[in-house]
């Protein structure tokens, strides 16, 4: 079953324009899809749509579907949808609402009735996961801007949803707490099983964690595919191709110059092994020559 689905999906907010338009997508389970685009294509939107803001609290006007999990977002209430679909905002600091570390990862099972005894266990796994165990009583005012980063993650993984969104997450963070961040995720995606979605502007670091690369244009879909098939596209059509990442770049550019087919590089060391490999192997081939 795919986790979400899109189906001739267009939304428009109660004060203007349509920001969503015939959107066409599926995001199958255990899949790790980054969504990029230039500012006002519709990105935050899409989130808000998966996790049933859009169109239940937002109100506005819609045509099509979009469902979770087999059910449409608009024939189920929110709090049923937030078990399956847990949503990470840009500005997560509003999502964080408690005193404590525990207290804040606490109080959506609290809200639920779930038993003091399965919310501390509970509270300990998500912490775990995070990196975060033994700060339970600190105070969420102390923490680091990437701490409470991941904070605002566990106290979504505490729900124990299969589905998380997460809204440009790195905005806040320093290049340190970006990379943990996506090694988070990365974590979450291979080997707990979690369908990931993250909308993202800056891709180098996100990008060896994908299985999926949208690019959004004027509120539509303009590309999709594996991470290789949509940044090809983006370069050979020009399509914000400025967020192509550096290496990617130099990679197509050798290809196009030696006319040859190079892997998908996912870091500068994997590039540079590559690149060795080839000088090498051309060495060996001059030698022979001679």
């Amino acid at each position: 079953m795919t986790a979400i689905v899109f189906e001739h999906f267009s939304y428009a907010y109660s004060t203007g324009e349509p920001v969503l338009n015939s959107i066409e997508l599926e995001i199958p389970y255990g899949s790790f899809t980054v969504v990029t685009g230039p500012e006002g294509a519709g990105k935050t939107t899409l989130c808000l749509a998966a996790a049933g803001a859009v169109p239940q609290f937002f109100g506005g006007r819609m045509a099509g579907s979009v469902m979770v999990g087999g059910l449409k977002t608009t024939e189920i209430n929110m709090a049923d949808l937030a078990r399956k679909v847990g949503t990470v905002l840009a500005d997560y600091e509003s999502q964080l609402v408690a005193l404590t570390v525990a207290e804040e990862v606490a109080f959506g099972l609290e809200n639920r009735g779930v038993l003091r005894h399965e919310i501390t266990e509970r509270v300990r796994q998500a912490l775990a996961l995070v990196g975060l165990s033994g700060k339970e009583e600190q105070e969420v005012a102390g923490l680091s801007g990437g701490q409470r980063q991941r904070l605002a993650v566990a106290s979504i993984l505490v729900t124990e949803p299969d589905i998380l969104v997460l809204d440009e997450p790195a905005s806040a963070l320093d290049p340190e707490g970006t990379l943990e961040l996506y090694r988070l995720l990365g974590d979450l995606n291979k080997n707990h099983g979690k369908t990931i979605v993250v909308v993202e502007h800056q891709l180098t670091n996100i990008l060896p964690y994908a299985t999926q690369l949208i690019v959004m244009e004027n509120g539509k879909i303009a590309l999709a595919g594996t991470v290789a098939q949509t940044l090809t596209a983006m370069v050979d059509c020009q399509l914000y191709a400025e967020a192509v990442p550096a290496l990617w770049r130099l990679k197509f550019s050798l290809e196009k110059a030696a006319k040859i087919n190079l892997g998908e590089w996912t870091s500068p060391v994997e590039a540079a092994a590559e690149i060795n490999t080839l000088l090498a192997s051309e060495k060996k081939g001059v030698a022979r020559s001679a």
